[in-house]
């Protein structure tokens, strides 16, 4: 893995995204504005199905109203967050960049579990029947993983040396 980090960060893109002025902070503060419309949208949905904010309002009409907007920012927060890995091999040794993308996956397969259920049991939850607790569990698991992602920054154990 290290050689493709190094290869990575031989690449002229990778190069020109590092010596450009502008380009880098551009992409950061994308992927800033990314990540707050997915995390947005995601805690309207997860608090939902914990029960806690819009109890009138059925999951599956939440999930039409807001999961292409998830979904879009998710996707805008995946590209931008891929170019930002334009230093691959100071990213590649980071132990905080390693636990984020070990918080991705769990957070993705948290969702992969979600999805799945819903479309197994989700119309019997808009037919009143109780949401169950495997779900409220799923849904707090996001909010806690989510949070973990955004609060584990690839850069911060250089900036504690720095000080």
């Amino acid at each position: 893995m290290l050689e493709i980090a190094i290869w990575l960060s031989e690449t002229e893109w990778s190069i020109a995204l590092l010596e450009s002025l502008y380009l880098y902070p551009w992409i950061e503060s994308a992927h800033v504005l990314s990540i707050c419309f997915f995390i947005g949208t995601l805690i309207f949905v997860d608090l939902r199905l914990m029960g806690v904010v819009f109890n009138k309002l059925p999951i599956s009409e939440m999930n039409t109203r807001v999961l292409p907007w998830s979904i879009f920012g998710f996707g805008l927060m995946t590209i931008t967050g891929l170019l930002l890995y334009a230093i691959p091999v100071r990213s590649y040794q980071n132990i905080f960049f390693r636990f984020k993308i070990f918080l991705i996956l769990l957070a993705g397969l948290n969702a992969f579990l979600f999805h799945r259920q819903m479309s197994l049991e989700g119309k019997k939850w808009d037919e009143g029947q109780n949401i169950p607790k495997t779900v409220h569990l799923k849904a707090a698991a996001s909010l806690i993983l989510w949070s973990g992602v955004i609060s584990f920054r690839p850069y911060d154990c250089l900036q504690l040396v720095r000080l």
